[in-house]
Parts: C-alpha cells; sequence; structure tokens
C-alpha cells in the first residue's frame, strides 16, 4: 500500500508529481515533406472551408462499421465508434485519387518517407527492424475511408538526450495522417461529418517515448527538444498543424489517459497539471461514494487493486444503478426552457435516468486558482453523451436553471422516483439518439466507484487556442484487438549496408550549423534566422561558390535570402515558389552588385526574365546575367549615374525649399516620391535615401 496522495486540485502547483507516482510519455506526429506514403500523390494542402468548397470537386458518402482483428476480437475503441450511428462525407481534392478513396490498392511505400523515419531512428540511436511490414489500425471515427490507418514498425529503443535527462524512445513508426475534418452537422438521424481528403496519406513520422519525463516541464522540454531535432532533418513540413503532440499521462492513484490536441507546446505543463488534478478529484470521490455503499476504498496505487473485489463492485453497481429510462415529455412539455420547446417542436423527446448516491456530488462550473474549470463529475457524464451526438445533457445539481424551475425538478424526481440522495439526468433529442446518449451517461456513473479509466482525453479548444487546458472524453483507450497485418503492400527490407550508410550520413544539427556560419562576416541575428529558416544552406553555397558562380558577397547574399525578393518574384511570376531557383536569386544579385539594376527593381527584373524566358537557366548562368543586364537597360531599370541622381535632388529641394523649411527631417519621405519619380525606374532608393538625408541635415 502506497501513501495517500497528497495535494490541493484547486492549486495545481501545489501537487508533487513525485508524491503522486507521476508517469508520463509523448507521442510525436510530424509531417513528412513528401509525397503521400502509398500512393503517388502529392503531399499538397488545399485550404478549403466547408464555405469554400468548389463546387466540382467529387463527393461520396459513407458509413463505416467495426470489423475484428486479426485475434477475432473487436477493439473496444471501434465498437464504441460504431454505436454512434455517424456518417460521412468524403470530398476529392485534386491530390486525391482511387486509393484515397479506398477503390484501389495501396502502393508501396515512399521512399523518400522511408528514408526519413530511418534517419531519424538513427538521429535518436534507436534500433531499426529488419523488416518493414505495414499494418492495419483500426479507425472508425471516419477520418479514414478505409476504416484503418496504416502504420509500419520502423525502429525501437532508441535514446533522447535532455538537460534534465534522457528519455527513452520506445517506437518509431511511420504512418499515414488523416482526412481533415471540415464540419460535423447533428441530425435526428445521427451525425454528418464532412472531410477533405488533402491530408490523407501524407506520411506522418510517429514517436513515441517510454514513460521517462519526470515533470510537467520535462514534458514541454522533451516536446521542444524532438521537434528541433525532426526539424535538422529539413525533410518536414513546418506551419501550423504538421506537427502534433499526444501526452500519456497518469498517477499513482489514477490510470493512463492519452491526451490529444496539444498543438500550442507552452500549454503542455498546465495541461498534465489538470490532468493530475482531475485523477486525484476522482479518486477522492470514488472513495467517498464507495464508502456510501459500504465498500472499502481503493488503494492508492493501482498497482494494489484486487482484480476480484473490483469485479464484484462493478456487478453490484449494474443493479444500484441500472438503466432505467423514464420519460418526461409531458412534464415537461409546459416547460420555460426555450430549448427545451425548440426541441419538442422537432419531434424530439425527454428521457431521464436516476443516479443514485450521487445528488450533490455532480458539482456545478468551479475555477480554481488559475482560471480552469475544476474536475467535476456532471461536466464527464455530460462529455459521454455528447458523443453519442447529443448537444449536452441537464442534471439535478445544476437546476433549476436555463428554463427549469423548481417544480420542474420536483416533477422529474417524482416520474424517475428519486430519493433525497439521487441525482438525475436529462437529455432532449431524438427518442433513438437520448436513450444511447443516457446509456452512456450510465456506464460513466457507474464508473465513479471505480478506478479512473484508461481512455483518450481531447483538449478543449476555443477559437484556435485551449480553453483553459482542461480536456473531455473521446472514446475508450484502445487495444491490440484494432491491429493486424496490411497484406497488399509488399515488406521492405533493411539490409546493414543500407543502414549503415544512413548512419555515417546524419544531418547538421542546429548547433553545428549554426558554427559553420560563424566563420563568415555576418551578424549573429543573420545567422540565426538563417538556420531557423533553412536558409544556411544556400547561404552556404553561394558564400563558398557552390553555385556554379564566383563566390557571392556574404552580407548582400544573407540579406537577400533572408527579404521577400524571392517570395514577391514567384507571385509576380505566378509560379512556385521553389521554381525560384537559389542560382536564379544569385545571379540576380550579381547584376545588382555590378549595378547592373537597382536594388528596387531586381523583383520586376527576374518577374520580367521568368515570363519571357522561363525558370530553366539550362547551367547557363553567364548568359542568364548578361541577359539581365540587357533587360534591365531597356526596362530602365539600370541604376542613374550619381550626378544624375545629385542634380534631381538639388531640382526638388529647391522646389520644395518651403516645404522643407516647415517640416525640416519630417519632409524626407515626400520628397522621395517626388526625386524617385523625377528620375523614374532606375533610381537607386538606397543612393536617394542617403544623398537626400546628407542635404537635409547640412541645411
Amino acid at each position: 500500500m502506497g501513501e495517500e496522495p497528497l495535494g490541493d486540485i484547486s492549486d495545481v502547483k501545489s501537487l508533487n508529481p513525485q508524491q503522486l507516482g507521476f508517469m508520463c510519455g509523448l507521442e510525436i506526429h510530424q509531417q513528412l515533406n513528401t509525397g503521400k506514403l502509398h500512393s503517388r500523390e502529392k503531399g499538397e494542402l488545399y485550404d478549403y472551408t466547408i464555405e469554400t468548397l468548389p463546387a466540382n470537386l467529387f463527393r461520396t458518402r459513407r458509413k463505416l462499421r467495426a470489423a475484428s482483428g486479426e485475434g477475432g476480437k473487436i477493439d473496444i475503441a471501434a465498437r464504441f465508434e460504431t454505436r454512434r450511428n455517424r456518417s460521412f462525407v468524403y470530398v476529392k481534392s485534386p491530390n486525391a485519387g482511387l486509393i484515397e478513396l479506398d477503390d484501389q490498392p495501396p502502393l508501396e511505400h515512399d521512399k523518400d518517407a522511408v528514408e526519413i523515419a530511418l534517419v531519424v531512428s538513427a538521429m535518436l540511436n534507436a534500433h531499426p527492424v529488419g523488416t518493414l511490414q505495414a499494418m492495419r489500425k483500426t479507425v472508425v471515427d471516419g477520418s479514414n475511408t478505409s476504416g484503418f490507418q496504416r502504420t509500419t514498425l520502423v525502429s525501437t529503443h532508441g535514446r533522447l538526450d535532455t538537460k534534465t535527462g534522457d528519455v527513452g524512445i520506445s517506437v518509431i513508426c511511420l504512418e499515414e495522417d488523416s482526412a481533415r475534418k471540415l464540419s460535423s452537422e447533428l441530425t435526428p438521424n445521427g451525425e454528418v461529418v464532412t472531410w477533405n481528403l488533402d491530408r490523407l496519406g501524407i506520411p506522418l513520422i510517429e514517436i513515441a517515448t517510454d514513460p521517462d519525463v519526470k515533470n510537467p516541464e520535462h514534458a514541454k522540454e522533451t516536446a521542444i527538444a524532438l521537434g528541433g531535432l525532426l526539424r535538422d532533418t529539413r525533410k518536414v513540413r513546418r506551419g501550423l498543424g504538421s506537427i502534433r503532440q499526444d501526452l500519456n499521462v497518469s498517477i499513482a492513484c489514477g490510470d493512463r489517459v492519452e491526451i490529444k490536441g496539444c498543438q500550442d507546446l507552452e500549454w503542455i505543463p498546465r495541461i498534465i497539471e489538470l490532468e493530475m488534478a482531475r485523477q486525484l478529484h476522482f479518486y477522492r470521490l470514488t472513495n467517498e461514494l464507495r464508502e456510501a455503499i459500504g465498500e472499502p476504498k481503493l488503494p492508492p496505487n493501482r498497482d494494489d487493486d484486487e482484480e476480484e473485489l473490483e469485479m464484484n463492485i462493478a456487478q453490484k453497481l449494474v443493479e444500484i444503478i441500472p438503466f432505467e429510462i423514464n420519460d418526461c415529455t409531458q412534464v415537461l412539455k409546459d416547460c420555460e426552457s426555450k430549448m427545451i420547446q425548440n426541441s419538442l417542436k422537432n419531434n424530439s423527446s425527454i428521457l431521464c435516468v436516476k443516479l443514485p448516491f450521487l445528488s450533490g456530488r455532480l458539482g456545478t462550473k468551479t475555477l480554481d486558482s488559475g482560471g480552469a474549470q475544476l474536475p467535476r463529475l456532471g461536466r464527464e457524464l455530460a462529455g459521454a453523451a455528447k458523443l453519442a451526438g447529443v448537444a449536452g445533457i441537464f442534471h439535478s445539481d445544476e437546476l433549476p436553471a436555463y428554463g427549469i424551475t423548481e417544480s420542474n425538478v420536483a416533477d422529474i424526481k417524482k416520474v424517475a422516483n428519486c430519493s433525497e440522495s439521487d441525482a438525475f439526468a436529462l437529455c432532449v433529442a431524438p427518442e433513438w439518439q437520448a436513450e444511447l446518449a443516457l446509456e452512456s451517461v450510465i456506464l460513466r456513473a457507474r464508473k465513479a466507484w471505480q478506478r479512473s479509466i484508461q481512455e483518450v482525453r481531447n483538449v478543449v479548444v476555443k477559437k484556435g487556442a485551449p480553453e483553459d487546458g482542461t480536456t473531455t472524453a473521446m472514446r475508450p483507450l484502445p487495444t491490440g484487438a484494432r491491429m493486424y497485418p496490411e497484406t497488399d503492400v509488399p515488406s521492405f527490407e533493411l539490409t546493414k549496408l543500407h543502414w549503415d550508410e544512413i548512419s555515417n550520413k546524419l544531418p547538421l544539427t542546429q548547433n553545428e550549423r549554426l558554427d559553420r556560419l560563424s566563420s563568415f562576416e555576418i551578424s549573429s541575428d543573420q545567422q540565426k534566422q538563417l538556420v531557423s529558416r533553412q536558409l544556411d544552406d544556400e547561404f552556404f553555397a553561394g558564400a563558398t561558390g557552390k553555385l556554379d558562380l564566383e563566390k557571392l558577397p556574404v552580407k548582400a547574399w544573407a540579406s537577400l535570402l533572408l527579404e521577400s525578393s524571392r517570395v514577391q518574384i514567384s507571385k509576380g511570376a505566378n509560379i512556385p515558389l521553389e521554381d525560384v531557383s537559389i542560382q536564379m536569386l544569385a545571379g540576380l544579385l550579381l547584376v545588382r552588385e555590378a549595378g547592373g539594376v537597382t536594388r528596387d527593381g531586381l523583383v520586376e527584373l527576374g518577374i520580367t526574365m521568368i515570363l519571357e524566358g522561363g525558370t530553366n537557366l539550362e547551367g547557363n548562368l553567364s548568359a542568364f546575367i548578361e541577359e539581365c543586364h540587357k533587360k534591365a537597360e531597356l526596362l530602365g531599370l539600370k541604376p542613374s549615374d550619381e550626378s544624375s541622381i545629385e542634380a534631381a535632388v538639388e531640382k526638388i529641394l529647391e522646389e520644395r525649399a518651403d516645404f522643407i523649411a516647415e517640416r525640416g527631417m519630417a519632409a524626407m519621405g515626400p520628397l522621395m516620391g517626388l526625386i524617385i519619380k523625377e528620375l523614374g525606374s532606375g533610381a537607386d532608393g538606397k543612393v536617394i535615401s542617403k544623398m537626400l538625408s546628407e542635404r537635409l541635415k547640412g541645411k
């Protein structure tokens, strides 16, 4: 028997992870910058919303059901999803084909994705498996058209070094990403979910750690370290949604919970602390409820649970809290609640279940010292009901309210035959759905007398960010029954020679990249930006003469790479960014440095060269540079000589003398515009600015 867990759940900072028997591991899911894993479609994303979906995109509607796994059992999570009676609409994006629609067998693994997974394995000192065999993992929430996700074990038993301590790497897998949810609509016949197939099949590398995370802050540190290591490969996608972190959290008096939706790393410690508080609260509530029915308390550590005792209590609870539906439609038909009245007009029913011993124990909304909702059983019951597709429930601890009066409450208790110690839950929905929701409520209520259940939970997100760090239940924690071999995808044999080649050519780390830049005369800020924006390889190639050109002036080259010139050229020429080659950009820089084009004219010259000559330089950069000089002169983009600039400056200063006398140095901006207009497109803004500033300061 362990010691009783200590701490005040209203102040999560009072919780001591070590005293509570804290355990935590992470699962990182990172999109790879390749084509799709088992089809040769491009890994592009189309940022459609449900409102902006093109009308000509093909759509198909389906319903899914659970199938038994290799061992003949149906996974508990799959069975639960099937009962929700949901249907799914799939939108075929331009990068989705028959494989994404599950109308054609998958192809072999994308070779680039496999290579990246092996590189990451080597970077984490993991041990690769000899044969990479795709497996099917049952997923029937609609996010996969096939009803399963393909995942391949790549390596095991790695290690990540962090300042707080080493974290073991349990497994590294390569798997398909899911479809993207566009909308969800509640209907009388069940929920209808619309998915975009653009993301379905994009390769993900999944890294699961051992439960070596020492505390909530260490979890954040570990996530940052893994994210940095993945970016060091230069082969992963970046941006919102490209990397996702799941947290596996437990304390000794609770049990393992997988928390999804931890997008913002800064929130990780807070989310973990609140989960610790939630498990502690329900441990204490469980013992209070056990005492009420004359059963022994839970041990402080789940390892000390007696299986036979727990089975007997579970059976006893089926009798204490039977699933008995009470119809309250008639007693509430004249209720003042607008929500109830509107539902009744749509032929909904009002059903109720009695919750023995739970009066006063369901709780009402209360905040902790950090502004997050305190855990309460009523919220868990509502979450269980929502998974059946209803908007929520009413429970007796929060009534009278919402237009339900004290008299209405008395009528409900009479119908449900509630005693003073009994609570009740009320659901307003189509009859089949209300029954399913209340069945979920009853099942969850019975669990209040036992150890916290293993489940998958989701961070509550509102307006794109966590509401307060609390979570809601999604589904039971999946089991091994959801996995079985994928016979349509050929296995991949990894040779020792291949592994040795990968291990001996690992990518540079961020620190190694910064060290490489330190020998060049550019600022430390530019060095950090080049590495952060993954432009240091391009800079290094240009600065060392490896672009089939002379060595580029390092300060000007660094500045040009960090400016938006390349983006502006791609937009102006209406071509993908990658088609504006680094060689082309370097050539334009040499033209500018030789006085062939103004600083401001470089982008216009680049656009013109692409529109008139295309993007293929055919390895002849010298011819490209020569043509740039000619084209800049024809377009009037060649810098004016200094005497012309000086004459224009003097002319404008004379014409606007009164304005200058009135505004002083504040006249700089308007005068710049006038001088550039006077000189035309060949004006060099930097030269004009310097000359004008000197003249104004001298007046």
